[in-house]
C-alpha cells in the first residue's frame, strides 16, 4: 500500500496546478452544466493515461518527438480558439441565460471540449504517461498500486472542484461575476497557449 500512497501524493502534486482542464471543470461546475460527464471524462482520461504510462507507452512517446509536436500545436490552436470564444462572451450579454449564468453547453459540446483539452495537451502526456509512468515502474511488482493511487488523486480532485464549484455557484450568479471569470479564463487560455508554443518539451 505504500506504493498507492506514493501514487496518490504524486498525482495530487501534478494535478493541483490550475491549467486549462481544471479551469474548464471549475467553470462547468459554477455554471451547473454537464458537471458529471466532465468530471468523469477528466478522471477516466487520467486513469487511462497513467495506466498507459505504467504499461510502457512513455518510451514510445519519447521515441516519437513529432507526436508531441502535433499535440503541442493542436493544443495551441485550441487554447487560442477557446480563449477568443470565452473573451467574446465577456462582451455579449446574450451569452448569459436569464439567471445570469453563461449559456449552457450541450452534452456534445461539453464532451468534445473536455476531450480536446485533455488529449491535445502534450503536458498531460509528459505528466501522466512519462513522469508518473517512470516513477511507477520503480515500484516493480507494486507499480499498479502506484497507478491506482495516482488515478485516485484525479478522481478526488476533479470530483472536488467540479461539485465544489457547483455547490458554490448559487452564491455567484450575478452576470458581472461571469464576465470577470470569463476574462480571467480567457487570459489564462492565451497565456497557456503562449507557454505551450514556446516551451521546450
Amino acid at each position: 500500500m505504500n506504493a498507492a500512497w506514493a501514487g496518490l501524493a504524486a498525482g495530487f502534486s501534478l494535478i493541483i496546478a490550475i491549467g486549462a482542464q481544471n479551469a474548464f471543470v471549475i467553470r462547468q461546475g459554477l455554471a451547473r452544466n454537464q458537471v458529471g460527464i466532465v468530471v468523469l471524462i477528466c478522471a477516466l482520461s487520467d486513469a487511462l493515461l497513467i495506466a498507459a504510462g505504467v504499461g510502457g507507452l512513455g518510451a514510445i512517446i519519447q521515441a516519437l518527438p513529432w507526436l508531441l509536436a502535433v499535440l503541442r500545436w493542436g493544443g495551441v490552436a485550441y487554447l487560442t480558439w477557446f480563449g477568443i470564444k470565452t473573451l467574446r462572451a465577456v462582451f455579449k450579454s446574450e451569452q448569459l441565460d436569464s439567471d445570469g449564468s453563461p449559456a449552457a453547453l450541450t452534452l456534445r459540446q461539453a464532451v468534445i471540449t473536455c476531450l480536446i483539452m485533455t488529449w491535445l495537451n502534450p503536458h498531460v502526456y509528459l505528466d501522466t504517461v512519462i513522469f508518473l509512468g517512470s516513477i511507477a515502474n520503480q515500484f516493480a511488482d507494486a507499480k499498479w498500486w502506484f497507478a491506482f493511487g495516482a488515478a485516485s488523486a484525479s478522481v478526488i480532485w476533479f470530483t472536488g472542484i467540479g461539485y465544489g464549484a457547483k455547490a458554490a455557484s448559487r452564491l455567484l450568479s450575478k452576470p458581472v461575476f461571469w464576465k470577470v471569470l470569463d476574462s480571467v479564463i480567457a487570459a489564462m487560455m492565451f497565456a497557456l497557449a503562449g507557454l505551450l508554443a514556446f516551451a521546450k518539451l
